[in-house]
């Protein structure tokens, strides 16, 4: 145990009334991980701002931004070829 670190040890009367303490992780409302649940769910709800784009949408786009890409490597190879 770090001496001066402010916590009382662990097994003692005072860890045990700090631990009584506490709230249950499930009582702020966030889920199992707390805070960080509340804060990535406001970019899933109609009030988020930004681009509103199905999964779907992203799919079809990245998919044809990799087919673009190869066409264009393609293209330059039989382009220089001298």
């Amino acid at each position: 145990m770090v001496v001066g670190s402010g916590a009382p040890q662990r097994g003692s009367a005072a860890a045990a009334a700090s631990m009584r303490r506490r709230k249950p992780s499930g009582a702020s409302g966030g889920g199992a991980s707390g805070g960080a649940a509340g804060s990535m769910l406001q970019f899933y709800t109609d009030d988020a701002p930004g681009l509103k784009i199905s999964p779907n949408v992203v799919l079809v786009m990245s998919i044809g931004f990799i087919a673009f890409v190869a066409v264009l490597h393609v293209m330059g190879k039989l382009y220089f070829v001298k």
